[in-house]
């Protein structure tokens, strides 16, 4: 149908480039208007990425190489499309602060802001539902799928490795783990899995040769043999190039393997839990789709996050402790918000080493906190921090030397408790984040080449094929697309 529609209407697809120009420049315009240089850069690197998963997918002669071209393909759209919506929003933000310059539109000047975390998602499974009969009796047509997920928090946009599934599987494993830097408490991760049918491919490819069979079974043997001869592209045949390798066949109507939405969740910080968990799964599809397979309907993962207010160090400084029973007796001592913890050292060089602190000061959510003058002839001010343990109250009296010190430390803490107001169960103990590895190429899949051996040039035992032929005349474009492939498995993470 696409490429009907192509030699139909070969003006249509030159307008569909026109406008696609239109709108990258649009963007363009944009991003310098806002003076966002990265998000631009990272439009122009998605925009090279996809030019050359492009040539690629016109390049490919096995199977498993165009599903991985098209994967990336359909990545680097995505993050076209995700990109383009942040510099939308950004550009609205702008339009917004214009307008609210102006006293009675403009908001609280003091209106805080939670700070950013990390969320990863590990340990992504999702259960399939085979027949008894296809599963345990192996009966039946074999179904087999290609599919991989494809994750989302905003402008940052992730895919898991691919999988081939099939009925011999019980459960779709991606075992690298996702990690976004830049979320919000508010994030919404969204999970979509896509999937792409292999029997419909297959039973394109092997047309042809069916089609040679039944011929010669019905003209005879020695006509028979001439035409499978001619269909095959054998030496002498009319439909041979003249060299060794056979003259590829017409490509099918569809340009390479077509990944479509099979299923997608949205997951947001009230599934966040410091364990595996099974969160719902709404199929997209209908079981007469080629693509389709019997999912149960949830998935499992290990959904964390990590706020910046319980990893980093939030306020430092010098701060005086006054000892217990002595009222005029005070320890000066480095002091460290980090956490649900203030952490005090006598020393600044105890806190780079990782020494046990003198005294560690609990700052949770039902801490308070309240500063007063202590003595306001000696421009001395201090600071109580009350915790509850049971029936007793301990309460802490610290010490700074100037007002400007006290309302740093307040204007930290206040911002510390909104915090951890907003992220929630997030920050009642630090939960365990795995960094996932360097981004690889996607290893050798069972019997195939890897994805880009097809670059290579071929040995002599293997002749090369027409397509093969014309990538070894073009040695520099095959370059330009691994040293692009390179870039973008180190870039991705």
């Amino acid at each position: 149908m696409e490429v009907a529609a192509r030699e139909r209407f070969p003006e249509m697809q030159d307008k569909l480039r026109i406008l696609e120009d239109l709108n990258m420049l649009y963007i363009r315009q944009i991003a310098l208007s806002l003076e966002d240089t990265d998000i631009q850069k990272k439009i122009d690197h998605e925009i090279r990425m996809r030019e050359g998963a492009c040539k690629l997918l016109a390049a490919c002669t096995q199977r498993e190489q165009a599903l991985e071209a098209t994967k990336s393909l359909l990545v680097c759209n995505s993050r076209i499309l995700a990109y383009m919506s942040e510099l939308q929003r950004m550009k609205e933000v702008q339009v917004m602060q214009r307008m609210a310059r102006r006293p009675s539109d403009a908001g609280p000047a003091d209106e805080r802001l939670p700070c950013r975390g990390r969320v990863c998602v590990s340990d992504l499974r999702i259960p399939l539902m085979w027949k008894d009969t296809e599963y345990f009796k192996n009966k039946g047509e074999l179904h087999r799928c290609a599919v991989f997920c494809l994750l989302q928090i905003g402008a940052e946009i992730y895919d898991t490795e691919m999988v081939l599934v099939d009925r011999t599987l019980t459960d779709i494993c991606f075992e690298t783990a996702v990690l976004f830097t830049e979320a919000g408490p508010d994030f919404e991760l969204k999970v979509e899995l896509y999937s792409a049918g292999l029997e419909e491919e297959a039973a394109l490819g092997s047309a042809p040769k069916k089609l040679a069979s039944k011929l010669s079974s019905s003209l005879g043997r020695s006509s028979g043999k001439r035409v499978r001869a001619a269909l095959d592209g054998a030496p002498g045949s009319p439909l041979s190039n003249g060299g060794s390798s056979p003259l590829l066949l017409p490509a099918p109507s569809v340009a390479g393997p077509k990944y479509h939405l099979l299923a997608r969740a949205v997951l947001s910080l009230a599934e966040v839990q410091d364990g595996f968990r099974t969160h719902d799964l709404a199929v997209a599809c209908s079981e007469e789709s080629s693509f389709w397979l019997p999912l149960y309907g949830s998935m499992c993962c290990r959904l964390a996050a990590q706020p910046r207010c319980m990893a980093a160090q939030m306020m430092c400084g010098f701060l005086k402790l006054q000892q217990s029973g002595e009222p005029q007796s005070w320890a000066r001592l480095y002091c460290i918000l980090r956490g649900t913890n203030l952490f005090c050292y006598r020393r600044p060089q105890e806190a780079e080493a990782g020494v046990e602190p003198a005294l560690t000061i609990a700052i949770n959510k039902e801490t308070r906190i309240r500063a007063a003058e202590k003595e306001p002839r000696s421009q001395l001010h201090c600071m109580t921090v009350s915790n509850r343990y049971g029936a007793e109250e301990v309460t802490h009296t610290l010490l700074a030397e100037t007002r400007a010190d006290v309302q740093r430390w307040m204007e930290a803490f206040w911002q510390h408790f909104y915090d951890m107001s907003q992220w929630k169960q997030c920050c009642d103990e630090l939960m365990k984040i795995e960094v996932p590895p360097a981004r690889r190429p996607p290893a050798p899949l069972p019997k195939q080449g890897s994805l880009y051996h097809e670059m290579a040039l071929p040995g002599p035992a293997a002749p090369p094929s027409a397509c093969e032929g014309l990538l070894l005349q073009d040695n520099a474009v095959s370059a330009e697309i691994r040293a692009l492939l390179s870039s973008y498995y180190s870039d991705s993470y």
